[in-house]
């Protein structure tokens, strides 16, 4: 575990302490395979005054790869098997993914974590889920922002398209027991940077990528 946060490495693409729900479904006119689950509810819609007194996040730093790197053709050979991929879009969509992901795991979201995870991380995500359920702790965790969302890597094995994302964010991770006594993490903000790599089969109806494998930096 790191910090109170999500398991790491069968943790493999790692964490909802509330359903935070994004519009993944079109990026930019695109789909980008990042679907809300069945079930999950629109945020509430924000009142002005409220709007007017929030601060405004510092935009979120996106980058891809250029064109000539390895990277940058693998994402061009992946376009080219499936011309509804685009990037960009992809990025706004793992963002996303990564925000219900994250707090999915803390809140012990297993129908929305099953959506969303290969069979083998789900499978160590749940057991994590379990083994914090079975000692009566308790697991907050806040995404106050994401600073990068950025494609470190993609490949292209036959019909299995996989691209992988570095995500540089401040969180707040505290794991308490079932007294409310603090066992790991804290309330502070701390900077995470977690690699996270997205998989899917570009012949499949199903345009969900899922995560399948995370690592922190």
């Amino acid at each position: 575990m790191q910090g109170g946060g999500f398991p790491i490495d069968l943790i493999l693409f790692g964490m909802v302490a509330a359903f935070l729900v994004l519009r993944l479904r079109s990026v930019l006119g695109r789909r980008t395979g990042f679907e809300r689950p069945p079930g999950e509810r629109a945020p509430a819609p924000v009142s002005p005054s409220t709007t007017a007194a929030a601060p405004v996040p510092a935009p979120v730093h996106r980058g891809v790869p250029d064109p000539r790197s390895p990277a940058g053709q693998a994402l061009v050979r992946i376009r080219s098997a499936d011309p509804n991929f685009d990037p960009s879009s992809f990025l706004n969509g793992a963002e996303g993914a990564f925000r219900m992901i994250v707090e999915g795991f803390a809140a012990g979201n297993r129908a929305l974590l099953r959506d969303l995870l290969s069979d083998d991380t789900y499978a160590g995500f749940e057991g994590a889920i379990t083994d914090r359920e079975s000692r009566g702790e308790v697991q907050r965790t806040e995404i106050r922002e994401i600073r990068e969302a950025v494609i470190d890597a993609a490949d292209l094995r036959g019909s299995i398209a996989e691209v992988t994302v570095r995500f540089v964010s401040d969180q707040v991770n505290l794991t308490t027991d079932a007294a409310g006594k603090p066992v790991a993490g804290t309330d502070a903000v701390t900077e995470l940077t977690d690699i996270w790599t997205f998989q899917r089969d570009i012949r499949s109806s199903d345009p969900i990528w899922k995560l399948v494998g995370t690592r922190s930096a």
